[in-house]
């Protein structure tokens, strides 16, 4: 999900981040509730699940048409995200 700016972003916008929030509140509730289990839900797995796909891809509140899909054109894909390389000067440099 991309980060809202609320000076610039329309009321219709900060509406819909506001409903996934409380979209992904309720699966939390369910995951605490025993509704689905901790190891296999749509807040930590793609795959085997216990739930539908439209409930994954589109949780409640979440209109088909109005679904938010980031892009991602990247060569590695989300290699990046899950592997931080820091180009920053190491902390000695700054003694």
């Amino acid at each position: 999900m991309r980060a809202v700016n609320v000076e610039s972003e329309p009321k219709e916008e900060l509406d819909r981040f506001c409903d996934a929030m409380i979209a992904i509140r309720e699966e939390i509730r369910k995951v605490q509730e025993g509704v689905w289990p901790a190891d296999n839900n749509p807040l930590v797995n793609a795959w085997e699940r216990p739930y539908n796909q439209t409930e994954a891809v589109f949780p409640q509140g979440v209109s088909p048409t109005a679904k938010y899909w980031p892009t991602v054109n990247r060569i590695d894909n989300v290699y990046g995200d899950r592997n931080l390389v820091c180009s920053c000067p190491s902390v000695d440099s700054y003694r």
